[in-house]
């Protein structure tokens, strides 16, 4: 092929390729806002107040205190009960509705986007509901693959998170003892705890249970290493 038509073909492939990579970009923006925002959060108008922390411009020095000290809470919340991180999420944090809904957030409170970052809604910004998203992205980069029921991922989330809604406060933490097998998968999760937010009281009622009976916090660091080493979810029930 002579120079001159082989420098055309390959501008044309590069072209070609910023074209569709462009597209697939627009694509992720649109069909997948959250994603798209956690990737570039300056892209959706929100600036970083924190190290890894980002929110609306302009807030009062109150709200940023309120914002970066339920984060930090938070932060410190999963790593004395994993003694420590592996993970360091963004935290993506909304004062307003408009602002939620243009990152891709719904009506939940918060939620962990692909197990990676952290979306919190006006209602989520406590450490509460940080705590228990930041618990499900570090619980996954520990398992390193492997997988574990959903109503333990979310029945731990609750324990770390020290949500009252759910979880007595001393003692004998729970509000509800499970009256049968919870949803091990994330749709059935969906739907139960959609039906019965109370859900999330059997789910963390188990997982007290099964980390008391265990010797404490350091059997799930315990449980997490053979998971990840490739062994079965053992039976809690």
């Amino acid at each position: 092929m002579p120079v001159t038509r082989r420098r055309r073909f390959w501008w044309i492939a590069g072209a070609a390729v910023a074209v569709v990579l462009a597209a697939a970009v627009a694509v992720t923006a649109i069909a997948f806002p959250s994603v798209a925002a956690t990737t570039c959060p300056g892209c959706y108008g929100l600036e970083r107040i924190a190290p890894g922390v980002y929110a609306e411009p302009g807030l009062a020095p109150a709200e940023r205190r309120r914002v970066t000290e339920a984060v930090a809470q938070a932060n410190e919340r999963v790593r004395a009960f994993f003694g420590g991180r592996v993970t360091a999420p963004d935290v993506l944090v909304c004062l307003t509705d408009g602002c939620y809904r243009r990152i891709g957030g719904g009506g939940e409170r918060g939620i962990a986007v692909l197990n990676r970052s952290v979306m919190l809604s006006p209602r989520g910004v406590d450490p509460v509901i940080a705590s228990h998203e930041l618990t499900h992205v570090e619980l996954h980069a520990r398992l390193d693959g492997a997988g574990v029921p959903q109503w333990f991922d979310e029945g731990l989330a609750v324990l770390v998170s020290d949500d009252p809604r759910y979880l007595a406060p001393a003692g004998e933490r729970c509000l509800r003892a499970p009256r049968g097998a919870l949803p091990d998968t994330l749709d059935g999760w969906l739907r139960a705890a959609s039906a019965d937010p109370q859900t999330y009281a059997d789910a963390a009622c188990q997982v007290h249970r099964w980390v008391t009976a265990n010797g404490g916090e350091k059997a799930v660091a315990g449980l997490i290493e053979r998971l990840a080493s490739g062994q079965p979810f053992p039976s809690t029930r």
